[in-house]
């Protein structure tokens, strides 16, 4: 089969790989229809590659047709249609019965003292074959894979393996009052899928990112935006908008891809230039995130507010302000997504026609899989508007 494979920092080809096969009773194979290209990747695609092997088939944001079940997956046969939930999960364990479904302790990384499994996602978590590829294992596929209805769109139960649960979780973490005001910074799919659920739920919703057309595309969402090349302070420019306090709740979709800190860039880069070993776990106890977002969504957020992070931290120290946090009884939660966690309110929003969070106009770019070194150095600069990629094997 073909498949998405990591090969170094930034070189991504397509290249023939042995199919899948189901290795243990628990196991599916899934033909693959769409696969998405997430923001995430692009960690692997540069600082996250001291954790990576070459030949690592990538991607976590699979769906597909079930090709062959495992003896002991009772609840799928060949030819259901499924999502594929990015964390792999057992749903029987102490932290599943809890929906702590990215901590699961069946498929927990303890070699590197991480959660759950993940497909596609570096020794880190559990170096499992990920999904852009023609075909996928599936492991724990008694519970994880996600049934949804036959039709033509994929796009429309897509996004519920990675970006809708993911931006719905981090407006949830934000806990906003019903009067409130949310502010969203970075404006990439998880953050315009966080605005779009803000709205959804009657919010007063404020975006800031630099990209025009994800500004434009957060403004035709409902959302008050702010440009941040255009303003000296975002954080000073909320306050302006919020009688002087700041916004209730803040959502912190950037992560480590902040721009704003030339700094802790320099260092990613560095890590590169090192011995695999020795870049591995300088990341696992260095701070080298760009943390210019997490301290604008901490200056920014009101006092006894609430910081929600969804965006992905890689370095294992991170200086913050404590003092400041302290004393403003900043509440903060974050996390990788519990995608099965928020199913019951995220399938009716994807069954309705009317498409409320728009997951059929997510994307911008459809492309064969073949397509994929090209779409990954687009989606790394921005180039022809590119914003949401989903592959089609």
């Amino acid at each position: 089969m073909k498949a998405v494979t990591w090969q170094g920092t930034e070189d991504i080809r397509v290249e023939e790989v042995p199919d899948p096969k189901i290795e243990e009773p628990t196991d599916a194979v899934i033909r693959v229809t769409s696969t998405g290209l997430c923001g995430s990747d692009l960690h692997l695609y540069q600082p996250l590659s001291p954790f990576m092997t070459p030949g690592d088939i990538v991607g976590h944001e699979p769906m597909g047709i079930v090709e062959e079940v495992g003896s002991e997956v009772g609840n799928l046969q060949v030819g259901d249609r499924v999502v594929i939930p990015f964390q792999i999960a057992c749903g029987h364990c102490w932290m599943c019965d809890r929906q702590l479904y990215t901590q699961c302790e069946t498929t927990q990384v303890r070699e590197y003292g991480s959660g759950a499994a993940l497909y596609g996602y570096s020794k880190l978590y559990g170096s499992v074959p990920g999904g852009q590829a023609e075909l996928l294992r599936v492991p724990q596929a008694q519970f994880s894979p996600i049934k949804v209805p036959h039709g033509p769109v994929d796009d429309r139960f897509l996004f519920l393996s990675d970006v809708a649960p993911t931006a719905w979780q981090a407006v949830a973490y934000a806990d906003v009052p019903d009067d409130g005001t949310l502010l969203v910074l970075g404006l990439g799919p998880i953050g315009l899928m966080s605005v779009r659920i803000g709205i959804h739920l009657g919010l007063r919703v404020i975006g800031v990112d630099q990209v025009p057309e994800r500004l434009a595309r957060a403004a035709a969402a409902g959302a008050e935006t702010i440009d941040m090349g255009a303003v000296d302070d975002v954080a000073e420019e909320v306050r302006s908008r919020t009688a002087g306090r700041g916004a209730d709740s803040v959502v912190d979709a950037v992560g480590m891809e902040a721009h704003g800190s030339p700094v802790a860039e320099l260092s990613q880069k560095a890590l590169g230039l090192l011995p695999r070993k020795v870049a591995a776990g300088l990341m696992q106890r260095v701070g080298v995130d760009r943390a210019a977002a997490l301290t604008t969504a901490l200056d920014a957020v009101r006092r006894g507010g609430t910081v929600s992070l969804s965006g992905v931290y890689g370095g294992m120290t991170q200086p913050l302000p404590l003092m400041d946090m302290f004393d403003k009884q900043i509440q903060l939660r974050m996390g990788q997504a519990n995608v099965r966690r928020w199913l019951d309110d995220l399938m009716p929003l994807a069954m309705d026609d009317a498409d409320p969070l728009g997951l059929e106009h997510l994307a911008s770019h459809h492309l064969p899989l073949d397509a994929a070194p090209q779409a990954y150095k687009d989606f790394q600069t921005k180039a022809d508007g590119t914003f949401k990629v989903v592959f089609q094997p």
